[in-house]
């Protein structure tokens, strides 16, 4: 196979679909779950509070940008 084929072709694995992580539902009884899973939920719950801040600070951002593009 020629560099420009190579190019080309696809990873198999690039075609499966992505697996989706389980939904965590707040409230949800967490009792039978190992310490690792509470480890594990509790990184995803760190991940998503960043997500939302990054998302609150943006939005923060658009809208100091219009306010200093209307007062002038």
């Amino acid at each position: 196979m020629n560099r420009r084929q190579s190019e080309k072709a696809m990873d198999l694995d690039d075609l499966q679909p992505r697996k989706k992580l389980p939904d965590i539902v707040l409230g949800e009884d967490i009792s039978m779950l190992s310490a690792h899973e509470l480890e594990s939920r509790i990184a995803r719950l760190e991940e998503e509070v960043a997500r939302c801040r990054q998302a609150i600070a943006s939005r923060h951002a658009t809208r100091s940008a219009a306010e200093n593009f209307f007062k002038k």
